[in-house]
């Protein structure tokens, strides 16, 4: 089928994956206990309306010419959670004074940036989408997501957490959550959901490299860098270079991420782990990247962004139907036997999917 003509069910995904909030409610520090609890709370309630919410159509990209120029406008929530909250920055607008609303709106240019430059995409659905975000969302909100239609940011409790506005890859990742809706629309448990996961990780990793200009080799490979409070142990949330490596914290726990099939995680929580396993694909990534150098988004980047887009990948995909579509795709871009392709057999079978 088609990824256009798709159903779109649009995932409620949050950065901060539910099993780490989890691990942080049962904290013997009371302060930071009822944090994640209410965190968690929150999400779920959330996670419940978005299931229930009518699956929509995608439409057809409109047969008129699209901007080259995004359409961005942030909100302040107002520490309240209902959206979008009151109107702070439009698109064109001079910065405000306020630190969250002007790095929210630089990291919508930046995905927005990445995407049309890089691949040719005009926003999300590659129709010109506006792109809204809202931030100061809640008391002492522990995370940020893509609620299918905008980004929302939480401060964070300004502990554990940071300002969730401050890595530009974070919003990239959750943006991210939006592109696979309007293209494969992978489903959000088990391995498919793993790859919705690390979609989001992979771009939002190139999405942060492409406006720092660095090559593969400069970039940190860290998803979250810059958002774990001073009494963290731990460099992120996440590492596609080094998966299992980000944090190591008596509140967070370890992290649980394996780079290959050998530490694949069976679970029932976290919808079968989409936030744990999702660090197999992102470390083939990483492999593909290093291996071909220069900038990761021109040749790994570019054949992620064509098997996400070309029509064949299923919803209910799993990671060897993946490594299998990508590699077909480098060989259809870059033809066989070329550093691509090799570099694809080298990635798929270094993390036990060759």
């Amino acid at each position: 089928m088609d990824a256009t003509l798709r159903p779109s069910h649009p995932v409620f995904c949050t950065v901060v994956p539910p099993h780490l909030l989890d691990r942080i409610a049962r904290s013997g520090h009371l302060r930071r206990a009822d944090t994640a609890q209410r965190t968690l709370e929150h999400d779920a309630a959330l996670r419940t309306r978005r299931r229930i919410t009518t699956v929509r159509g995608i439409a057809p990209a409109p047969a008129a010419p699209v901007s080259d120029e995004p359409e961005r406008t942030v909100y302040d929530a107002g520490h309240r959670t209902r959206l979008p909250g009151t109107k702070v920055r439009a698109e064109g607008e001079e910065a405000t004074g306020d630190a969250s609303v002007n790095r929210a709106y630089a990291g919508l240019g930046a995905t927005y940036e990445l995407f049309l430059k890089g691949f040719g995409r005009h926003s999300i659905d590659d129709a010109g989408l506006p792109l809204d975000a809202s931030v100061h969302y809640g008391e002492d909100y522990d995370n940020a997501f893509w609620d299918g239609r905008q980004m929302v940011f939480g401060d964070g409790d300004g502990d554990l957490f940071l300002d969730f506005t401050v890595s530009v890859d974070v919003i990239g990742h959750e943006l991210t959550h939006g592109v696979t809706q309007y293209t494969a629309n992978l489903e959000y448990r088990g391995q498919s959901g793993a790859l919705n996961e690390s979609m989001s990780d992979v771009f939002g990793s190139l999405i942060k490299q492409y406006s720092l200009g660095q090559t593969a080799d400069q970039a940190d490979w860290l998803i979250g860098a810059g958002l774990l409070g001073p009494a963290v142990t731990g460099v992120a949330l996440r590492s596609m270079k080094a998966p299992g490596t980000a944090y190591d914290d008596d509140e967070l726990g370890k992290d649980p991420q394996p780079a290959t099939m050998d530490g694949y995680v069976t679970t029932h929580s976290d919808n079968g782990g989409v936030h744990i396993n999702s660090g197999i694909p992102n470390h083939a990534f990483y492999i593909v990247a290093s291996e071909l150098g220069g900038k990761a988004w021109e040749r790994a980047g570019r054949i992620w962004y064509d098997t996400l887009t070309g029509g064949e990948l299923a919803p209910d995909a799993d990671f060897a139907g993946f490594a299998r579509l990508s590699t077909a795709a480098a060989v259809a871009r870059y033809g066989e036997g070329g550093a691509e392709h090799q570099a694809m057999q080298k990635a798929w079978s270094a993390v036990g999917l060759g």
